[in-house]
């Protein structure tokens, strides 16, 4: 609901979709940064204090928004600042509570938490904005900020419920060694780096949301429903995929379905390039946001998985960044090369680019691909599946 009242009163006061999109590169600032340096506070302090802080911020935050909002100021180097605390707030509250699932479910439900993660963000996504443009036609933009801020009230509640989330083992100290340790840990766990580098290359190469007003006023009229529409296609196949996730949760090699459902969303993404009727264009898109929740589901269970409590935050602040970061990048890429060239060719262009991306990083890194999912109620051992899967050093630091 915020992020749909912020977009529409940066338009109102600019009339300019740069002064829009400007936007996502200050979320993707803001989540780089805590993907450099805010993963070790995770691996150093009880997490679930750190959400109930963070949700504290965010709070705080939209009071502020909606009281700027209720004053007229008009100032959209304000908005920005107060976007960018709120990203930074954000991106270590999801990266804490992603550390969460290790410690309530069992090693085998992981899978299972991670396709409920998504279903909910998805769910979120489809109908946050919905909701938001209903109270603003009926109480006015600012009430959306009110609702905002009373719904935090629930998040808290929810986290305060839950028990201590300590590191198991020793804590970080915090400081650039504990950041290296993270990023050492990524680059020699093959199977971890491979599912990051795979999402990046999709979400970079074929994010296509910036190009929608555009497409729709070339070939949909440019109808606000149509655009409505094309906009939710995407979460449409996330819930799809997310409900779907007990067959994909059943693929052994875990590493080859993150794979192929990169590539699927790269076919959805050419399909809905070459649509010209609206209803394939639908259909494209919910394939494409089906295959990408896929790769997503699988992704999350994969690397919490394969990641020690002791770098669970570090790693899962990357994870994070790559997920909510990179596609705000996408987005600007994709609206530079519509500009340079056309808006179709950006689309058919970026589908094309995620699925050599995909191939590539197979190629590249073949242990992602012969990952093997044990069986559930199969305790899993750190000499499971190809040597190469993960690095002498790292096996003894793996939990199980």
């Amino acid at each position: 609901m915020t992020n749909y009242a912020v977009i529409l009163q940066i338009f109102l006061l600019t009339h300019s979709s740069l002064s829009v999109g400007s936007t996502g590169l200050v979320v993707a600032a803001s989540v780089i940064i805590v993907a450099l340096a805010g993963g070790v506070i995770l691996d150093a302090t009880d997490r679930r204090r750190v959400v109930l802080i963070a949700t504290g911020i965010q709070a705080a935050v939209s009071a502020t928004l909606a009281a700027q909002a209720f004053a007229g100021l008009g100032l959209v180097w304000l908005i920005y600042c107060l976007v960018a605390i709120q990203s930074l707030a954000g991106a270590v509250n999801a990266s804490a509570q992603k550390t969460f699932m290790p410690n309530l479910l069992r090693r085998e439900q992981l899978q299972a938490g991670a396709a409920l993660q998504t279903l909910t963000m998805h769910a979120s996504l489809t109908a946050g904005p919905a909701l938001a443009g209903l109270i603003t036609a009926l109480l006015g933009l600012k009430a959306c900020y009110i609702f905002d801020v009373a719904s935090f009230a629930c998040s808290l509640y929810s986290v305060a419920r839950l028990p201590s989330m300590r590191v198991r083992g020793e804590a970080t100290r915090p400081g650039l060694r504990a950041i290296g340790e993270g990023f050492a840990f990524i680059s020699r766990t093959k199977v971890v780096l491979g599912a990051l580098v795979a999402d990046m290359s999709a979400n970079f190469f074929g994010m296509p949301m910036a190009l929608f007003p555009a497409i729709n006023a070339e070939r949909f009229g440019g109808h606000a429903e149509t655009l409505g529409l094309l906009t939710t296609a995407v979460a449409v196949g996330g819930l799809i995929g997310s409900l779907l996730s007990g067959p994909v949760s059943r693929i052994r090699r875990q590493g080859l379905g993150i794979v192929v459902s990169g590539a699927i969303w790269g076919i959805g993404l050419i399909a809905f390039g070459l649509s010209g009727v609206f209803w394939l264009a639908f259909l494209s898109l919910t394939l494409a946001g089906a295959g990408d929740v896929s790769a997503v589901i699988s992704r999350t269970a994969l690397v919490q998985r394969l990641t020690p409590d002791t770098l669970r935050g570090r790693v899962s602040s990357v994870e994070y960044a790559v997920g909510a970061g990179v596609p705000q990048l996408g987005n600007f890429r994709a609206g530079v090369i519509g500009t340079l060239t056309s808006s179709t060719t950006a689309v058919i262009s970026g589908g094309m680019a995620a699925v050599c991306g995909t191939a590539l990083v197979s190629a590249l890194i073949p242990a992602l691909v012969r990952y093997p999912m044990r069986p559930a109620g199969t305790k899993e051992t750190v000499d499971s599946g190809p040597r190469d899967i993960i690095s002498e050093d790292t096996k003894a630091e793996l939990p199980g």
